[in-house]
């Protein structure tokens, strides 16, 4: 499959190294391509989980249960089941699983509170629900607000080896409630695996690449949360770019995986990418410091991908005290902006440890599952988030409207290419406002992220549009100042939002968590404000500040700037 908008103009084709910008896209289902992966590589790890390795042969006899046990059970092509899910084996055989019978995973995050699975439930037509023992309690309270046909009940100890598996039976899981399935509306995996196991009829799918395939959550260009509608064209596409991008071999290279898989970023790049080109996904159910380097330091991976706060967690990682990282091929940070300050920080980390590369920026949207744009592997430019992806086209565009505008000028980002997603589910007035027709005939989405183009094709991201602050008529952009005051030693993480002023209408403010060892002092504080004022505007300055020993973060990872708003 090609995807080739050759009449729109590309000042970066073939500027930087072998990268081609044209690729061929497999015309198959998510699950049909894994498994092409598997039946040519069967005996390598395409898993590893808490010390187990899980071949590809194995994977794909597991995603052929999955996706007999949910066709046993009723679900049929189009039908979407959510799946919330961490990092466990379990939720990849889901993914494939239901692909492979056509039907629609709807990955989010285990942690969100009750009344957001039930908005997830609803937004996304589900009958049926897959969880974790460690969360059934909550779905239970899940199920007196809105009725759910089949909730399957999976486990971590029956992803593990002995003596681990007992281990947790014994110290985690015997914690947890008793699961209940004499009421015949909840089931244990066990259960699905068995149904699975008996079901000898016909369940394969002949799936349409360009249909839904998996949805995500989103805040979407507006704020509100959808459900974005992404197809099998978008998650193979995105994993074929991304390996070109890599400018490595990926097939028998190990991620490590500690980007969540209800995320774009977690789910396109760090699993399915990884499973289409042959490599290894180390999953990581849950983030902390001590196990992070623990598995870098025994797995030694070849890659790793996160948000900014993750690299900057990183950097002052004890537990990576001389580790040696020249097992690195790449990394690649996403999701956030990464501020010039962190990302010198960290370059000068991964130097200090013996890694031969530096961190790469990427930037994407979950409307195009996520990156679509990298700094390239031999060219850095200060700020730049890089360039587009091979068949993805960029445009700046004056806020408001399809017009595009100079190089060097500041607008809208726009982008079109094939992993763009289908549309929101149940928004037509958003789909509207976000996919739009331009005068060259084809649909571009439009991100609400301001940013620039160089005439060399390389991107600079500016900031989300809601999140500019107009102070006195002045436009005030937070990430700029953000990279002032981290460039401070003084400050470890900032964080700048407008607040309402009766005379400017906004005026700016700025959180900062200090760097280990620094007090809260008047001279501490007047030092960081006498930095700003070298490098920042009268009408910019921060009005305030306040010192905070964290800030907020999504369930991602991103600082949660609108909850301090």
């Amino acid at each position: 499959m090609k995807f080739n908008l050759s009449d729109i103009s590309t000042p970066w084709l073939g500027s930087y190294g072998e990268v081609p910008f044209h690729l061929e896209y497999s015309d198959k289902s998510m699950a049909e391509t894994v498994l092409d992966t598997a039946a040519a590589d069967p005996d390598f790890p395409a898993l590893a989980f808490m010390g187990r390795k899980i071949s590809y042969a194995e994977m794909a006899a597991n995603i052929d249960t999955v996706a007999r046990g949910f066709y046993s059970l009723g679900v049929r092509p189009g039908m979407r089941v959510l799946v919330v899910m961490p990092n466990v084996p379990q939720a990849i055989y889901c993914l494939y699983g239901l692909n492979r019978i056509g039907a629609v995973p709807a990955m989010v995050h285990p942690l969100s509170a009750v009344g957001e699975i039930v908005f997830y439930l609803n937004e996304a037509s589900c009958d049926m629900a897959v969880t974790l023992d460690q969360f059934y309690a909550k779905m239970l309270e899940v199920k007196k607000q809105r009725p759910i046909g089949k909730l399957i009940i999976a486990r971590v100890s029956e992803e593990l080896p002995f003596p681990l598996n007992l281990g947790q039976k014994l110290l985690t899981e015997r914690k947890f409630p008793k699961v209940g399935t004499s009421a015949g509306d909840v089931l244990l995996w066990k259960d699905l695996l068995a149904a699975g196991e008996a079901f000898k009829g016909e369940y394969v799918a002949a799936k349409d690449p360009l249909k839904e395939a998996v949805v995500l959550f989103s805040g979407g260009t507006t704020g509100v949360t959808k459900g974005i509608m992404l197809s099998d064209l978008n998650f193979n596409a995105l994993a074929r770019q991304t390996e070109a991008m890599c400018h490595e071999t990926v097939r028998r290279a190990k991620m490590l995986a500690a980007m969540p898989v209800f995320h774009g970023f977690g789910l396109g790049v760090c699993i399915h990418t990884m499973m289409v080109c042959g490599g290894t996904s180390i999953l990581v159910p849950r983030f902390n410091v001590k196990s992070y380097a623990k598995l870098i330091r025994k797995n030694r991976p070849n890659f790793i991908a996160g948000v900014p706060t993750l690299f900057e967690a990183i950097t002052r990682n004890e537990y990576l005290d001389g580790a040696d990282l020249s097992c690195l091929k790449g990394v690649f940070s996403g999701g956030d902006s990464l501020t010039i300050e962190l990302k010198k920080k960290f370059d000068k980390f991964l130097a200090d440890h013996n890694a031969g590369v530096r961190v790469r920026e990427g930037y994407g949207t979950t409307e195009c599952v996520t990156a679509c744009c990298l700094t390239p592997y031999n060219k850095e430019k200060e700020g730049s988030i890089g360039l587009p992806y091979p068949d993805t086209y960029f445009k700046i565009c004056k806020v408001g409207t399809c017009d595009e505008v100079p190089y060097g000028e500041e607008g809208e980002i726009c982008l079109t290419g094939p992993s763009m997603m289908l549309g929101y589910i149940n928004h037509p007035d958003e789909n509207a406002n976000t996919l739009r027709t331009h005068a060259d005939g084809h649909v571009w989405l439009h991100t609400g992220d301001l940013g620039v183009m160089d005439d060399e094709g390389f991107v600079y991201f500016r900031q989300r549009i809601k999140r500019m602050i107009v102070t006195s008529g002045y436009n005030v952009y937070p990430s700029q100042i953000e990279n002032i005051l981290e460039g401070h030693p003084a400050v470890q993480r900032s964080c700048v939002i407008g607040v309402h002023d009766e005379l400017k209408m906004q005026k700016v403010k700025a959180f900062i968590v200090l760097a280990p060892g620094v007090k809260d002092t008047p001279e501490v504080r007047e030092s960081i404000m006498d930095h700003c004022r070298k490098h920042i505007a009268k009408y910019a300055m921060p009005a305030e500040l306040e010192v905070r020993d964290s800030l907020p973060t999504t369930l991602v990872g991103k600082v949660a700037y609108t909850k301090l708003q």
